[in-house]
């Protein structure tokens, strides 16, 4: 009889073994992803702004202020046209 209930809680333990295996692991993954997604966005954002920021002002000590706005101003533009031909057209309501 010990036999049987040893059998049984194997069977168990192997079943519900193969549902977390096929359920939890791949949404924690995804969970994962997503975190460290977001996290990386943030600190490259962060980043290019900074490096925004330092370009200006070394763009300052080289040239007048106002043709270094003109500098930045025109990568920021050409960055936007460059985005703007390259969007695809989704459905229109």
């Amino acid at each position: 009889m010990s036999d049987w209930t040893t059998q049984a809680a194997d069977t168990i333990e192997k079943t519900i073994t193969a549902v977390r295996d096929r359920t939890v692991k791949p949404a924690n993954r995804a969970a994962n992803a997503v975190v460290y997604g977001v996290l990386a966005a943030c600190c490259l954002l962060t980043a290019l702004l900074l490096v925004t920021v330092v370009l200006f002002r070394l763009l300052t000590f080289v040239m007048p202020t106002w043709t270094a706005w003109m500098g930045v101003g025109g990568i920021f533009i050409a960055a936007g046209l460059l985005c703007w031909t390259r969007r695809t057209g989704g459905a229109r309501v």
